[in-house]
């Protein structure tokens, strides 16, 4: 008789026979068409920083929408549709004039309202020019960036104002720019990802004290070392979490970062000094499975948004090994390691994540609200409430015994 005790036991928990795993679609697609796009093209999206729009034309793709920036020679910034509507040629080798941009092929020229301008090769330079116009997109400039509205012409809402970009203090300018990957210059401005990776990142407290402290290295300031106590709270137009710690010199410190719809990230100086937040961050989708990642914020001239982190005593990325990215990862590479679209379905969401499933609950709610014909939290189109309120910064507690009645 064969001993109990020799059966085989059985194995659990393999991957054999897992079902197919999937992105949350309603989320994840933004093209023309989809539920989540026609919701981003309810908001002026930014495009790029001011400086990037010239009159050198240069593609850009957002929102899975191939078009042309540049910048006529009085100034004012255009979003054209590439393909010249004439003959189909792209525009990107047009050459911008005072008054719009010419195409190569046959002279066609069109103002930054995809107006058209001139037909050289018509009688009278085009009798019937009136007629014709180049898709466009309305674009506004504002804290050192181009925004477009790229939705309903009839649903176009009031490109927002935040109270923590306003007013300029004295000696500051607005800067803004695309994140590289670990802020190296020479890497491209998209992310291989969806743009709910970085969405999802900033209502994400606890990673700074595993993945930018304990884990790799003080990538910040190394009292984020210390695991924060925290609160996540819904906010008109968005969600904020409230993290609290006592720092080794007997300090507290409330830091509050805030997520507004639908991509706008506010989060206060990493190197913890006290204060409001004096910038915006967007996760703007490229398209599916690409975005890119734009920052603007009130700064001195020659101020360096890395000093005094761990940041500026790294090596450039682009000059690392393989073998070194893997022993000091950063956001790049936990967000790039969840491929190009994250498979939601497989995802454990746990009480840590309670700011990323209140972000995703407004998100589909909002998608589904414009699916059946309304207008979604965070559009005004009344003057009087362009102003956004930004809650975040870093608030330092008074110690206990200044709190105390004299």
């Amino acid at each position: 008789m064969d001993d109990a005790s020799s059966a085989p036991r059985p194995i659990e928990g393999t991957a054999y026979g897992r079902p197919q795993q999937h992105p949350n679609e309603l989320l994840a697609r933004v093209g023309p068409g989809t539920p989540c796009g026609e919701y981003m093209r309810r908001f002026w999206q930014p495009v790029l920083p001011s400086n990037l729009f010239t009159s050198r034309p240069r593609d850009v793709r957002i929102l899975g929408e191939d078009l042309l920036a540049f910048r006529d020679g009085s100034g004012r910034p255009g979003l054209l549709y590439p393909r010249c509507m004439h003959r189909g040629t792209t525009l990107l080798y047009g050459h911008v004039e005072p008054d719009g941009i010419r195409c190569c092929y046959h002279g066609w020229k069109f103002a930054v309202d995809g107006t058209c301008l001139d037909q050289p090769c018509e009688p009278e330079g085009g009798l019937n020019k009136a007629a014709a116009r180049q898709p466009w997109y309305p674009v506004q400039e504002r804290y050192g960036m181009v925004w477009a509205y790229m939705g309903p012409p009839d649903k176009m809402p009031i490109l927002p104002r935040y109270d923590c970009m306003e007013p300029l203090e004295e000696g500051e300018e607005y800067r803004a720019a695309v994140a590289r990957i670990h802020g190296d210059p020479s890497l491209p401005e998209e992310m291989p990802y969806s743009w709910l990776h970085m969405n999802d990142n900033v209502m994400d407290p606890f990673h700074v004290q595993v993945l930018h402290t304990t884990f790799s290295g003080v990538q910040f300031v190394r009292e984020f070392g210390i695991m924060p106590t925290v609160d996540f709270e819904y906010v008109p137009n968005g969600v904020i979490y409230k993290a609290y710690r006592k720092l080794d010199d007997g300090r507290e410190v409330d830091r509050v970062s805030t997520w507004l719809v639908p991509h706008i990230m506010s989060v206060p100086s990493v190197v913890l000094a006290p204060g409001r937040s004096s910038g915006l961050g967007f996760s703007v989708p490229v398209d599916d499975t690409s975005s890119r990642i734009l920052f603007t914020g009130r700064m001195k001239p020659n101020a360096d948004r890395r000093a005094g982190t761990g940041l500026a005593k790294m090596k450039p990325w682009s000059e690392m090994t393989f073998e070194e990215r893997q022993d000091t990862p950063g956001d790049y590479e936990a967000q790039v390691g969840q491929g190009p679209i994250s498979l939601h379905s497989e995802e454990h969401l746990a009480t840590s994540d309670r700011g990323i499933a209140m972000q995703r609950r407004m998100l589909e709610r909002d998608i589904r609200k414009v699916m059946e014909g309304g207008d979604p939290e965070g559009v005004v189109f009344d003057p009087a409430q362009e102003m956004v309120h930004v809650p975040s910064g870093n608030f330092f507690r008074e110690p206990a015994h200044a709190r105390e009645p004299a």
